[in-house]
């Protein structure tokens, strides 16, 4: 808590996030807004943390509580996507949230397109993904933050695999197995070194979210694919750290029949990220540079200019 000296008026910390109270004095009230950014922004820059939620209501308030007590995180969005349960009545108990309801399922994919849309109309620098599951610990978003902040990667994976944490954490071995397979294969075609492409956990920076065309990937799981590989597309780093994980009833999950779909998906959007690379197929998850297509047309023309001569 922090108090003015004319005792006019306090900042304090709230479940919310800082707080400002009882200035009577116009400057004193200016200079407490000042300070609250600067107490709750990173290196001036808006951390969003998004949480695109489905039938979270028993996990959702420790997952809350979490995030608030890292103190970096200056709003939180919560995207519900038709839940059966009490997932927005939850939500809108916690002071600080802003709730967006979908009236019908959009799909994973189509949950995170929303969430990331309201991310940057929210005037987000940086943007963390977690689930309202508790499957991942929120207590990595400071370091999450610092990575991006500090400019040393413009996206950041909470992985389960660094450190041992998947098998330690409950994954059944069928999954992790198939994740290591998946992530072999994805690297041979993405010409990439992650420990693994499927974590729920990420952070973005502004820039690529920007640049992405987010519309164009599938509603479905391997939207998380997809977008992984249009990141290492258009150039950008990822980083990663080692993240402890739990597996538990509550926490979200896919069967077998929809993590075949997922797997298949994964190795199709690697083999056109591969194919793009080499100009045997045009995609529009992997568009050409601008003005790529306009140069090689004119190379064509000259070399077609210096063989006519």
């Amino acid at each position: 808590m922090f108090g003015n000296a004319g005792g006019m008026g306090r900042i304090a910390r709230g479940n919310g996030g800082w707080i400002q109270e009882d200035f009577e004095d116009p400057h004193c009230a200016q200079a407490g807004k000042l300070l609250i950014l600067w107490l709750v922004m990173y290196r001036d820059k808006k951390v969003v943390v998004v949480m695109p939620a489905y039938n979270a209501a028993k996990t959702l308030r420790q997952t809350y509580a979490e995030v608030r007590e890292q103190g970096l995180v200056d709003t939180i969005i919560l995207v519900d996507d038709g839940s059966r349960d009490d997932t927005v009545e939850v939500a809108r108990s916690l002071e600080g949230i802003q709730v967006h309801v979908h009236e019908v399922n959009k799909g994973y994919g189509g949950n995170q397109k929303t969430c990331y849309r309201l991310a940057l109309q929210a005037g987000a620098d940086v943007i963390i993904m977690i689930h309202p599951d508790y499957q991942y610990t929120p207590k990595l978003i400071p370091a999450m933050v610092s990575i991006i902040g500090n400019g040393l990667h413009p996206c950041v994976l909470g992985s389960r695999i660094l450190g041992g944490y998947a098998l330690k954490g409950g994954m059944p071995l069928w999954k992790y197995l198939s994740n290591r397979v998946l992530t072999l294969l994805e690297n041979v075609l993405l010409w990439e070194k992650l420990s693994e492409y499927h974590t729920g956990y990420r952070a973005f920076s502004r820039q690529i979210l920007e640049q992405l065309h987010l519309e164009r990937n599938s509603d479905d799981f391997v939207f998380d694919n997809q977008m992984l590989a249009q990141i290492l597309w258009h150039g950008f780093t990822i980083g990663e750290v080692s993240c402890p994980t739990k597996y538990f009833p509550e926490a979200s999950s896919i069967n077998l029949r929809r993590s075949i779909k997922y797997g298949v998906g994964c190795l199709a959007t690697g083999l056109k990220f591969r194919l793009a690379k080499w100009g045997v197929v045009r995609s529009a998850l992997f568009p050409k540079e601008r003005g790529a297509g306009e140069r090689e047309e004119r190379l064509e023309q000259a070399a077609s200019v210096e063989r006519g001569a």
